[in-house]
C-alpha cells in the first residue's frame, strides 16, 4: 500500500494573511502539524501541497530547506491539486491535511487508516465527533479520480471532499467513532481567525507537553473562553 499525507499549504488567506508562517509558541503553524504528521505510525509519504502562485514560492523554498517533499499546482482547483500530486506520487490511498490545524490527533488518524483499509471504504473521516481541526480523513486514488473527473460544481473544486460527500450511493463512507472525552465537534482548534491564533497561542503556551493531547487541548481551550 502506497499511503500518501498531503497537507494543502498557501500563503492566501482572507481573514489571516500569511497565517502559515505566524509563529505558535516555539513553531510556526505550519512546524506545528508537519511535526505531529512525523508520529504518525503508519508507513506513509509526507507531501505538502502549495500553489503554483509567486506568493506560495516561500512555501517552496521553505519545503526545499527542510528538505520536504513539494508539490506545487492549481491555487483556486484544490480537488486537481491533490489529484495530480496523488498522481504524480502514485498513491493508494491519502490522507488530506490542512497547514491550519495544529493539533490534528495523530493517534486518531492511525486509527482512521485503519479503520479505512479494514471495511474496504473509498472515504472515511473523523469529523462531526472531534473538535473542529482535529479530525482528519482518509479517501482511495480511485475516489479522488472520479471526483476530479466527475466534480464539476465550483465548491467541488475548491473542497476535495464535496463531491464523495454529497454522494454516498457512489463512495463507500465510513465515520470514525472516537473516546466520549474527544467528543466536542462544538470547539474550535483550527486556526482561521486572530482569535483562533490567540487561543492556539494559550493552549500551546500553557502546556508542559510537546505533542499536546486533544482532551488537554479542550481543557486549555475551555479554560481560554
Amino acid at each position: 500500500m502506497n499511503l500518501g499525507v498531503i497537507i494543502q499549504a498557501r500563503m492566501g488567506s482572507t481573514r489571516l494573511p500569511g497565517k502559515i508562517f505566524k509563529r505558535i509558541g516555539n513553531k510556526t503553524l505550519l512546524e506545528h502539524i508537519i511535526h505531529r504528521a512525523f508520529f504518525l505510525k503508519h508507513d506513509h509519504t509526507f507531501v505538502i501541497a502549495t500553489s503554483n502562485l509567486s506568493a506560495d514560492d516561500i512555501v517552496a523554498k521553505f519545503c526545499n530547506d527542510k528538505k520536504i517533499n513539494c508539490f506545487r499546482g492549481s491555487e483556486s482547483d484544490v480537488l486537481e491539486r491533490y489529484y495530480q500530486c496523488a498522481k504524480l506520487y502514485c498513491f493508494d490511498h491519502i490522507v488530506r491535511l490542512t497547514a491550519d490545524n495544529p493539533f490534528v490527533d495523530m493517534e486518531e488518524v492511525d486509527r482512521l487508516i485503519d479503520l479505512h483499509i479494514e471495511s474496504n471504504s473509498d472515504y472515511t473521516h473523523s469529523f462531526n465527533s472531534l473538535p473542529v481541526g482535529v479530525g482528519s480523513e482518509i479517501f482511495t486514488f480511485a475516489a479522488l479520480e472520479k471526483s476530479f473527473r466527475e466534480g464539476h460544481e465550483p465548491h467541488h473544486r475548491e473542497h476535495v471532499n464535496e463531491y464523495m460527500l454529497e454522494n454516498p450511493k457512489i463512495f463507500k463512507t465510513v465515520k470514525l467513532q472516537v473516546n466520549e472525552m474527544k467528543q466536542r465537534p462544538d470547539i474550535r482548534l483550527t486556526v482561521d481567525t486572530i482569535d483562533d491564533y490567540n487561543k492556539a497561542c494559550y493552549i500551546i503556551n500553557n502546556s508542559l507537553q510537546d505533542i499536546i493531547p486533544t482532551e488537554e487541548a479542550i481543557k486549555l481551550c475551555l479554560q481560554y473562553a
